[in-house]
């Protein structure tokens, strides 16, 4: 019969890689989008939401958590405490790595209206143009701060000043993307949890195994 502790830090460890690589996939996958031409609104929202998003730390995160996973491997494989002791240190360290990720994500959110205003105006006519209509809105405060863009959907001032500025529209729309980003990241810290809880545990059992054994060593030393 398997041991429940060691099926377990291994169902535990498979998340943890798990996590790694699909954070790695996506950091790479956003750093190869973030300078790419959008498509329409929603799209150039996420390329600027990705421009100032903290790539490089989620590149190298993922790069300890994967790393970390490779040393957790000769740790579960050996019956050694001392290697499993250090893979909860590491696995430590990744929590608080990913925890801060997951903070600056959740900070970005806190005032997005106000910090997006700046990246909406340093965007050329083209891409306010494409917010306007994806959006349905005018301007980014209002049709004149900063002015709105001449499209379909803002042809006049008087039809431009019938409609409201991009920002709230932008910044729900900004928002609900890093809420779902930052909670998957919040997640990974669960997973590393988890992952350093199973870990205890069976450095725990293989110190009392380790215990009776030295005890039955005595006992049959005892016999002869």
């Amino acid at each position: 019969m398997p041991d429940k502790v060691f099926v377990a830090t291994l169902v535990a460890d498979a998340l943890f890689l798990a996590s790694g690589a699909m954070e790695l996939g996506f950091s790479i996958a956003a750093l190869n989008l973030k300078d790419k031409a959008p498509t329409d609104g929603h799209d150039a929202t996420r390329h600027i939401i990705y421009q100032h998003f903290p790539l490089t730390a989620g590149i190298a995160n993922a790069i300890l958590v994967l790393a970390t996973f490779l040393f957790t491997i000769p740790a579960l494989a050996l019956a050694k405490r001392s290697l499993l002791k250090i893979s909860g240190y590491f696995i430590t360290l990744c929590a608080v790595f990913t925890l801060a990720v997951g903070l600056y994500l959740w900070i970005m959110t806190l005032r997005l209206k106000e910090t997006f205003e700046p990246f909406y105006a340093a965007q050329d006519t083209t891409v306010q143009s494409m917010m306007q209509t994806s959006f349905q809105c005018c301007g980014y405060l209002n049709s004149t701060s900063p002015a709105f863009i001449t499209d379909e959907t803002c042809p006049s001032p008087a039809a431009a000043a019938l409609l409201r500025g991009c920002s709230t529209n932008v910044a729900s729309f900004a928002n609900a993307f890093i809420n779902d980003l930052f909670t998957a990241v919040f997640g990974m810290v669960g997973i590393d949890a988890l992952l350093i809880l199973a870990i205890a545990c069976l450095v725990k059992e293989r110190k009392e195994m380790e215990r009776y054994y030295i005890i039955d060593q005595k006992r049959d030393y005892g016999r002869l």
